[in-house]
């Protein structure tokens, strides 16, 4: 057997336990390893040598604190390298600088058909890669690297545009995916779900990506209309009806992008439907633009919409299967202060279900490259980004990657596998070899992790430590 293969080996046999199903910790506390551990990895990407005392002193402490230091981060611009720069700037620049790139491409095409050289003004036709690219760069440093960007707030940032979902792989999505994470979700993440939705609602990004920026009263499209109401806002099961996605449809005529004269959004009165709507017994006169912002935000404040926003942060921040009377709880508090984001993620942090220890998470591809590049001081090389972005496309989890409106699963059942955690192993170890043993992490490992990683020799303890089973589950 060839010498670099026993590592990887052993670290799939320390993950085994795993499809056990067994938690790391038994006992339930504001203090010590376990609370700090839950904090950490959930309101984040796990403890850092700089996090990890303060939280073990008291995590219900230390949570609320990361709170309200997310939210001041959030109303304040992100810390993005200038080598990444281009991608945040002015969005309606990058419409004009992506209405060049595709000019580029024609002129290109044209000139290939008569067999004439092609003249491309220096690397126009790259700008969509170079952007994301660029994009999914910073969101591996953000998530990794608290000097980047405050912990809970990428946490909450990965949430957002996993519940309003783009695909970077729809062309004209590509070059605005990065834009739409810092400016839609970012932005808006501790605020108020309204504000998320209708700044969403008029990006180029999910213009393009479900196809309102096409649909008018001459043409409607749907998908917008549907996705918002099933996905976005109410849910599949709210009662709403055929005939209500395409009166929201009509509202939403005229919501387009203008690529030609540098616009990444405006409002078409002439592609408008100025004819009455009614919509979940609502009647909508023409109004214009303010149709569709009213519409959008009689979504946002529905009382399903409170419940469907209530169990995808239980699912995601406590448990795959969380108790009514918690979801019941964030829905409350989601209907009383009109979707304030920050509210509802104090109920949920203020909640016993939060902390209770048999509540367990296990990480998604995504939680377990940005924990495990935490432990190695962030993502600051190009090769580590390589090799995450590698992994997470290995894994099923390309960032930015998923083609459907619905988001990644974060469940167990979805990414517990054998074959998940030998491709898990087999990051740990490239990783680990890159990095100092990170010894702090060791109070946070059961016994017998600690017993077998100490049976190797130093330079491949670092890896065995993030391929262990205690450091899969959150």
């Amino acid at each position: 057997m060839p010498p670099h293969r026993p590592p990887t080996a052993t670290a799939l046999l320390l993950a085994l336990p795993l499809l056990a199903g067994s938690p790391v910790f038994s006992q339930q506390a504001d203090t010590g390893a376990a609370a700090a551990w839950r904090a950490t990895s959930r309101l984040g990407y796990g403890p850092s040598a700089a996090t990890a005392p303060a939280a073990q002193a008291g995590a219900r402490a230390w949570a609320l604190q990361q709170l309200d230091a997310a939210y001041a981060a959030s109303q304040r611009a992100p810390a993005i390298p200038a080598e990444l720069a281009r991608f945040n700037q002015p969005v309606n620049q990058i419409a004009a600088d992506f209405h060049a790139e595709r000019e580029a491409r024609r002129l290109a095409r044209q000139a290939n058909a008569v067999g004439a050289p092609a003249a491309r003004p220096g690397n126009a036709d790259n700008f969509s890669r170079e952007m994301q690219q660029s994009a999914a760069a910073w969101r591996l440093m953000a998530c990794s690297d608290p000097a980047v960007e405050q912990p809970l707030l990428a946490r909450m940032t990965e949430f957002w545009f996993n519940h309003l979902n783009v695909f970077v792989g729809k062309g004209p999505v590509r070059p605005f995916v990065g834009h739409y994470a810092v400016n839609v979700i970012r932005a808006n993440a501790l605020g108020k779900f309204e504000d998320m939705l209708l700044a969403s609602a008029r990006h180029p990004a999910m213009l393009f990506y479900l196809d309102q920026a096409q649909s008018n009263v001459r043409g409607l499209n749907e998908n917008y209309a549907r996705e918002l109401m099933e996905l976005h806002t109410l849910g599949v099961n709210a009662g709403y009806t055929q005939n209500d996605v395409r009166e929201l449809a009509r509202i939403l005529t005229g919501w387009t992008v203008g690529l030609q004269q540098g616009e990444a959004f405006r409002f078409g009165p002439r592609l408008h439907d100025t004819g009455d709507k009614v919509l979940l017994g609502r009647s909508f006169s023409a109004d214009g633009l303010r149709e569709g912002e009213e519409a959008i935000r009689m979504l946002a404040r529905h009382p399903a919409t409170a419940q469907r926003i209530a169990l995808r942060l239980a699912t995601t921040f406590v448990t795959d299967q969380p108790p009514r009377v918690l979801t019941d709880r964030l829905a409350a508090t989601f209907t009383r202060t009109q979707g304030d984001i920050r509210a509802v993620m104090r109920t949920l942090i203020e909640s016993p279900e939060f902390w209770a220890a048999d509540n367990t998470l296990f990480k998604t591809p995504l939680d377990f490259a940005c924990s495990a590049l935490t432990a190695g001081g962030g993502a600051r090389e190009r090769r580590e980004i390589q090799l995450t972005l590698g992994f997470l496309a290995q894994a099923g989890q390309p960032m930015h990657g998923w083609q459907t409106p619905d988001g990644y699963k974060t469940d167990a059942a979805t990414w517990l596998a054998p074959e998940a955690l030998t491709r898990r192993a087999d990051y740990a170890m490239a990783l680990g070899v890159r990095m100092d043993d990170p010894l702090y992490l060791q109070t946070f490992l059961s016994a017998a992790s600690r017993e077998r990683i100490t049976r190797e020799t130093p330079a491949l303890r670092a890896g065995l430590t993030l391929a262990s089973p205690d450091f899969m589950r959150k």
